[in-house]
């Protein structure tokens, strides 16, 4: 099956079927595809561009205190930040509905210092951000063990 219990029922506690390119796009992913969504506004394209992440996440499961550095696991690049704040509002209402063991965040010139730092060595699951600080991780010492997986 490719979507875990958890997805199955917030769709059905929501009165909501998955999408056939929500689906798609998530069974290509997980065959090692590359995919391209080309959606109207309202067909879930959010919920579809992330659900091979989240599905991903999900089945990893919660990491252990002390487990070793993982680095993040999914990089989403806006080239606005407004648009990074919204698609965070947009993932974390279902990953919080569904108590999905994953971390959002989002990293934006608007970030404060202390969370950019505290980013760097403990990232999120998933990252929302703009060029600009895609920039100045690269620029970073510390971008090679950020990006390793």
């Amino acid at each position: 099956m490719l979507l875990p219990k958890p997805f199955l029922r917030w769709f059905a506690d929501k009165g909501w079927h998955p999408r056939a390119h929500q689906l798609e796009l998530l069974s290509r992913v997980q065959g090692g595809e590359s995919m391209l969504l080309i959606a109207p506004t309202g067909a879930g394209k959010t919920l579809a561009g992330f659900l091979p992440s989240l599905v991903s996440l999900t089945e990893r499961g919660k990491l252990k205190p002390g487990s070793a550095f993982t680095g993040i696991h999914t990089l989403y690049i806006s080239p606005l930040k407004a648009l990074a704040v919204d698609i965070e509002r947009n993932l974390m209402k279902p990953v919080g509905d569904m108590g999905l063991p994953i971390r959002i965040e989002n990293r934006t010139g608007d970030t404060p210092s202390s969370k950019r730092q505290r980013q760097k060595l403990n990232p999120p699951d998933i990252l929302l951000t703009t060029p600009e600080q895609v920039a100045l991780l690269i620029a970073n010492g510390e971008a090679e063990r950020f990006s390793r997986t």
